[in-house]
């Protein structure tokens, strides 16, 4: 019996597509089991995104575990020599620990298992592009796990965590802190800079950042393992709704991937849905040679597209703006960068604020909630305060720094506080996951009070402590007999943009950044 298309959800319509895809390609079904032994994940914790597996006691007392990952499975169930190309449709489980949800997530996907030619490489490369373009208008971001280890090889071991996530989130002013603070030569440091900056079309990025690594032979290894790849994918067909992208802010994680890497963006959906790459390592961590390369796509995001029918005028270039005087002041700096027209947000009864002439609309939102508004797409563009961005920990790229909203992250409490070492430091907050950090790199046990308004009363009534919260000019802390304890680190007004938006508004995005930045 034929399926009647128009009874099939979106993900459901556009896996059928992609499973007919695979199979002309000669790719054969890869059926998952629904769980796995506890232990081969643990063993394997290094190869996984950050979130927990879900794990539960079988009948027979084996600890067991809701599949969490495809390619592990895949890899685990491959015997060692032995090649394949397999496609998947499955929907695999886990446990977010940053919103304490669990999530079933539909992935379909391919992998390669043998022997990895370039020519291999650049077959998977357009089969992404030709499972992109069945989705919609696309973006493909190339580049390669060597580029990212020869970064991260210039820096301490103690903070390429916060290196990777400076990369990731195109940090440029806090990772030239962390490259000076790190020892890493003057030459490197402009070198990582001039990279970091490069963003956009894949054949003419490609040649810049050759020409940027110069003198630098891990970098240029990398570099020019891409670059041999970009000649034979010239000579391909590629689809017309789809383009190719290099940009440094590709850094999938290099304990997986060991070689190409490549992520996928299709338009109006906020995040991106295809990840995929080389990932020789897995096999070697199982005693396996095989070499392989393949790629996910997480089917469950495309509920997440932000177009015209959800209300989204998404010609228009949308800003989050904090209410109050950090985001008045900064669409003064948008008027008197010439972006808006003057008077715009005089009627302070409405939310929302549209300039048809320089086709930007702009949102006022509680501060706390900007970042949230642009890492889900709502927004392209947020100002928000980087002790926003270190608290919620948002997916978003962090472009600008300005000199607003200046203030420190700090602990206070009474002069003469001294901690009990015989029981958990109460701490009240609203900065719990700061503070959990914080205290928790110094191995200091504490027990958090949540709390959203008068924090500097918690200490005086006995409530807590100490308190953790932004200090601008510690006049409050003085009328209240308290003091700085200890700074935990600088906060001040940061431009955030949408991932998904940097890739197709890319120009209009650029000209705020520039002409704000003469403004700051």
């Amino acid at each position: 019996m034929e399926v009647k298309e128009n009874i099939l959800r979106k993900e459901e319509a556009i896996a059928l597509k992609l499973r007919e895809l695979y199979e002309e390609r000669g790719y054969d079904l890869f059926r998952l089991a629904s769980f796995e032994e506890y232990h081969f994940y643990l063993e394997q914790k290094n190869f996984l995104s950050g979130d927990d597996v879900i794990k539960f006691n079988g009948n027979d007392g084996r600890l067991l575990a809701l599949n969490p990952d495809v390619t592990l499975s895949i890899v685990k169930n491959t015997p060692a020599g032995a090649s394949r190309k397999v496609y998947y449709n499955e929907n695999v489980y886990r446990h977010n620990r940053k919103s304490d949800e669990y999530r079933q997530i539909n992935q379909v996907g391919i992998e390669v298992i043998g022997e990895v030619s370039l020519q291999t490489e650049v077959d998977v490369v357009m089969l992404a592009l030709a499972s992109l373009s069945e989705i919609g208008k696309g973006k493909l971001e190339l580049s390669h796990s060597g580029l990212i280890a020869a970064i991260l090889d210039l820096f301490p071991d103690h903070c390429r965590g916060k290196v990777f996530n400076r990369l990731k989130n195109k940090n440029f002013s806090e990772l030239a802190q962390l490259a000076e603070k790190g020892g890493v030569s003057p030459q490197r440091t402009q070198q990582l800079m001039a990279l970091m900056k490069l963003s956009g079309d894949f054949y003419r990025e490609l040649p810049k950042a050759l020409a940027t690594a110069a003198g630098w032979p891990e970098a240029t290894t990398a570099l020019q393992s891409l670059a041999e790849g970009a000649k034979v994918l010239k000579q391909q067909q590629l689809p017309e709704n789809v383009q190719l992208l290099f940009d440094l802010s590709t850094v999938n994680d290099t304990n997986y991937y060991s070689g190409l890497i490549f992520q996928g963006f299709i338009e109006n959906i906020p995040q991106a849905l295809l990840f995929g790459g080389r990932y020789d390592g897995l096999f070697q961590a199982l005693g396996k040679t095989q070499q392989a390369i393949g790629f996910g796509i997480h089917l469950d995001r495309l509920d997440q597209n932000r177009s015209q029918e959800a209300g989204m005028k998404t010609r228009m270039l949308n800003v989050a703006l904090p209410k109050g005087r950090m985001g008045q002041a900064v669409y003064e700096m948008f008027r008197d960068a010439g972006l808006v027209t003057a008077n715009l947000l005089d009627d302070s009864r409405k939310l929302v604020f549209e300039d048809e002439t320089n086709n930007i609309r702009f949102f006022l939102v509680k501060p706390s909630d900007v970042a949230s508004y642009v890492e889900h797409g709502a927004a392209d563009i947020g100002i928000v305060g980087r002790d926003i961005l270190l608290e919620t920990e948002a997916d978003v790229i962090d472009l600008l720094r300005f000199n607003l909203g200046v203030c420190r992250i700090a602990v206070a409490g009474p002069r003469d506080f001294t901690i009990d070492p015989t029981r958990p430091l109460k701490v009240a907050t609203k900065y719990t996951n700061i503070t959990r950090q914080y205290f928790g790199d110094r191995s200091q046990p504490i027990e958090t009070i949540y709390l959203n308004g008068s924090i500097e009363l918690a200490p005086i009534v006995g409530l807590a402590d100490v308190i953790v919260d932004i200090v601008e000019t510690g006049t409050t802390l003085k009328e209240n007999d308290l003091v700085v304890l200890e700074e935990i680190d600088e906060s001040s007004a940061h431009l955030i943009v949408n991932r998904s938006s940097w890739r197709f508004k890319k120009a209009a995005i650029t000209e705020v950044v520039e002409k704000v930045s003469d403004q700051k």
